[in-house]
């Protein structure tokens, strides 16, 4: 199957707000994303200890927060992709939630942050679904 025909023409949601939301959404992920190549540590340190495959769970989130990322501006693929950006927020928050119980395992990060965190992860849940909704 040609490539042309997988990613269709680029278009954007009618609605230049969301146009931005959706460009800034796509920006978020790949940024992140990339950052769990660059920054491994970080996230190693953040997953809880009950969790196995600690390494390849960083980069396998990372590679599909890249993924994500990008698919949301490809109409044909943004609605899956938004399904998948939620589906992968869901399944870090765990981790968020290890942060937010040992705050003594994090003393560079206000605790008032992490727990932050937790809020902004719902917050991040309905960003991701809303503006890959087909626009009406």
């Amino acid at each position: 199957m040609p490539f042309k025909q997988i990613v269709g023409k680029l278009e954007l949601p009618s609605s230049w707000v969301k146009t931005l939301f959706l460009i800034l959404l796509s920006a978020f992920f790949v940024n992140v994303g990339v950052d769990h190549f660059v920054n491994p540590e970080f996230y190693l340190a953040i997953m809880p200890g009950y969790l196995p495959l600690h390494s390849e769970a960083v980069y396998i989130s990372g590679f599909f927060e890249i993924l994500g990322g990008i698919s949301v501006l490809i109409p044909r693929l943004r609605a899956a992709a938004g399904w998948g950006l939620v589906a992968l927020l869901i399944a870090v928050f765990p981790a968020n939630i290890h942060m937010a119980i040992n705050t003594d395992l994090f003393p560079d990060i206000s605790p008032t942050l992490l727990y932050i965190r937790l809020v902004l992860q719902f917050i991040f849940i309905y960003w991701a679904y809303a503006v890959t909704r087909p626009s009406r």
